[in-house]
């Protein structure tokens, strides 16, 4: 296995190049896709949630409204701690496993994780960091994804700065262009990712330092 960590602030188009690279042949361990599917209706992770913060969270499908969540905990330190205990466990958990079930292949693995600088994994292979400056991620927050002008930046501001990103990289993927360029650039970085050495036996596990 060839372990890759992917990362990128929110707005830079990390969900692109992952999607990118799925398609070029990488097994991609998605940490936002699997919260959303431990916050599926019925599930123990919901349940937990409304617990916490209130059923008016749900749509009348029993769907969580994760933009009346995200606007419940940001901004409250506490709340967000509360909601922290609860996901990431349980995604970390999944991810786990996931992650096992591709220890003994040559794949190219992509962990994808939104939080790598905060949340460091060891053993990795390569970092890939997509990037773009934060007043382009501002504006395409705002315009692909109805955010308002401050709602995008204080989204921002919460994240790892662009500098702590870039730092901890082995490649950087500029998103600032258009996507014949982003997949130009996706093509060098695959060719890249498959020439890397094999993972160690314990890759991947979260850093306790």
């Amino acid at each position: 296995m060839i372990l890759v960590g992917l990362t990128g602030g929110i707005g830079s188009g990390k969900t692109t190049v992952s999607e990118m690279l799925a398609a070029r042949g990488a097994v991609i361990i998605d940490a936002d896709q699997i919260t959303r599917e431990l916050q599926a209706p019925g599930s123990p992770v919901l349940e937990e949630i409304v617990a916490a913060f209130g059923s008016d969270l749900l749509d009348s499908a029993g769907v969580l409204d994760r933009a009346a969540l995200a606007s419940k905990v940001f901004g409250d330190p506490e709340a967000l701690a509360r909601l922290n205990k609860i996901v990431h466990p349980a995604v970390g958990r999944e991810m786990a496993s996931r992650l096992e079930a591709q220890r003994t292949t040559t794949n190219v693995v992509v962990l994808d994780i939104p939080l790598l600088v905060e949340n460091p994994r060891e053993g990795l292979c390569g970092t890939v960091v997509v990037d773009l400056p934060l007043d382009l991620a501002v504006e395409r927050l705002v315009r692909l994804r109805n955010m308002s002008h401050a709602d995008a930046q204080a989204r921002i501001s919460r994240q790892a700065s662009r500098e702590a990103r870039v730092a901890i990289a082995d490649r950087v993927i500029d998103n600032s262009g258009d996507l014949e360029s982003l997949e130009v650039q996706v093509d060098s970085v695959w060719r890249w990712m498959r020439s890397l050495p094999p993972a160690a036996a314990d890759a991947g596990r979260v850093s306790r330092s």
